[in-house]
């Protein structure tokens, strides 16, 4: 079975973290949300108060996960970028071959990292300069290349959840997901 870890920062646009989320545990993914912040306890960009399975600072590693993902959000991407532990576990699961996935403004820290050079991947626009070295693509939602998987916002997020699935176990899987719950 495939593992997912979904980190949450003050301010994540919350349909774009909870609908993956939703998604991926519905097709038997075992997926454990991280705050990034003090506390378990996150507030969304639209103060829904969210409660995370566990923090950061409690995790030892993530080497157990197939999947890292990142919500967007304005402000939740900002405070995401701040955290220094997270951009190193990032880069750890990149050299280690991991999959990662960022939607919205998130796919900028991907960029700045230079995890998308030569890659394709989409982000919420204004966010492209961020994106060094890939190639854009303005006119998609969701792209998937190799082990990346970037959307464009909170209307990419189902499918987003849906490609997140079909990368970790099989696009069937996704397409019942899809089919069940009547996208």
């Amino acid at each position: 079975m495939s593992r997912a870890a979904v980190f949450l920062a003050d301010g994540f646009e919350e349909v774009e973290a909870l609908a993956p989320v939703d998604m991926m545990r519905r097709a038997g993914i075992t997926v454990t949300t991280f705050a990034v912040g003090g506390s378990i306890d996150v507030y969304g960009s639209h103060g829904i108060k969210v409660e995370a399975d566990t923090s950061l600072a409690a995790a030892g590693g993530f080497g157990e996960f197939d999947l890292l993902m990142l919500p967007g959000g304005g402000d939740g991407t900002k405070n995401l970028e701040q955290c220094a532990r997270l951009l190193e576990e990032l880069k750890t699961a990149d050299e280690a071959g991991k999959m990662i996935a960022a939607i919205c403004a998130a796919p900028r820290i991907l960029g700045r990292l230079g995890m998308l050079e030569g890659r394709r991947a989409v982000c919420y626009p204004g966010n492209e300069e961020h994106l060094k070295g890939a190639e854009l693509h303005p006119e998609c939602r969701v792209v998937a290349d190799g082990r990346y998987i970037t959307a464009r916002g909170m209307g990419a997020s189902i499918e987003f959840g849906a490609a997140i699935i079909e990368a970790l176990e099989g696009k069937d899987k996704a397409d019942d997901i899809l089919k069940r719950i009547q996208f």
